[in-house]
């Protein structure tokens, strides 16, 4: 998805300084590295100890930086951390024309590591919600991974595609979705898999309005997509699948094991929220065989 170049993004974004970015194998990442790094995307879970890092949650850092060089459309199409950051504005906005009420998360896009109250942020744990800091962490090296060592391209829309799914999970955090619907066990039926097949349709449903939103002056933040972004968004919305990942990982695709849903699934809410909006993201009341 293309910004505008003439489009007003600013600095709204903190930047933290993070210390070594996490490795796996002595630097460099495997299948089995790729495999956890996918596991822990869109998840609030810290997933480093099983590359041989992490350790307990710690205390949210303190602090940051903004965004440098981050003022323009042109700067948000050249510079994955302002693409982010400009992302943040846009979709801040359609949320606060959706639902009433709704309050920004905070944006953190972590540079090497950062320690939050849900554990490590780095391109090991991949991108993540933090419910109690109410807050995103994006390190986006974790695209260049996935661009150079995994079966996607990562291109533009698919990382907003990425950042939208997280805001997702804010929004459901703020609708007492998380409350409602708690962790009960893996498996296609679960609730997990639920929460996460709604974040996608969340993501397609600003996706879809995404050309809408505008800055201070009225010029829209993002061009309409094209189809060949749709389709790579769809493509990283694929690789993300429970059955990809066991698949790819050299395993058998075990459906009960499923903490996200199969890759038809998450292509198709994704495309439901495109199609539909948000009010035909309800994933949990639609029956197991039919999810």
């Amino acid at each position: 998805m293309t910004f505008n170049d003439n489009a007003r993004v600013g600095n709204n974004t903190a930047k933290r300084r993070g210390g070594t970015v996490a490795a796996v194998g002595g630097g460099a990442v495997g299948v089995g590295g790729i495999v956890v790094l996918l596991i822990s995307l869109f998840t609030g879970t810290d997933l480093t100890g099983l590359l041989g890092g992490g350790g307990a949650p710690a205390a949210p850092q303190s602090g940051g930086e903004r965004v440098a060089s981050c003022e323009t459309g042109a700067d948000a199409n050249s510079n994955d951390d302002c693409r982010l950051a400009a992302a943040s504005l846009n979709l801040d906005q359609f949320w606060g024309n959706t639902l009433e009420g709704y309050r920004a998360p905070q944006l953190i896009i972590v540079d090497g590591s950062t320690s939050t109250t849900c554990g490590t942020a780095s391109n090991a744990t991949g991108p993540f919600y933090c419910p109690p800091d109410e807050t995103v962490y994006v390190d986006p090296t974790f695209f260049a991974i996935l661009r150079e060592q995994y079966d996607t391209t990562a291109g533009p829309l698919a990382q907003l595609y990425v950042l939208a799914h997280e805001y997702g999970h804010h929004v459901q955090n703020l609708i007492g979705v998380m409350d409602q619907h708690p962790n009960n066990g893996t498996g296609p039926d679960s609730n997990g898999v639920r929460t996460e097949l709604q974040a996608d349709c969340f993501a397609g449903a600003w996706v879809a309005n995404a050309g809408e939103q505008v800055d201070e002056t009225g010029t829209p933040y993002l061009e309409p997509p094209t189809d060949q972004q749709i389709t790579d968004a769809l493509a990283a919305a694929a690789a993300v699948g429970d059955d990809h990942i066991q698949a790819e990982s050299g395993g058998v695709v075990n459906p009960e094991s499923w903490t996200h849903g199969s890759s038809e699934q998450r292509q198709r809410w994704f495309d439901t929220g495109r199609q539909g909006g948000v009010n035909a993201c309800d994933t949990f009341s639609v029956s197991g065989s039919s999810l």
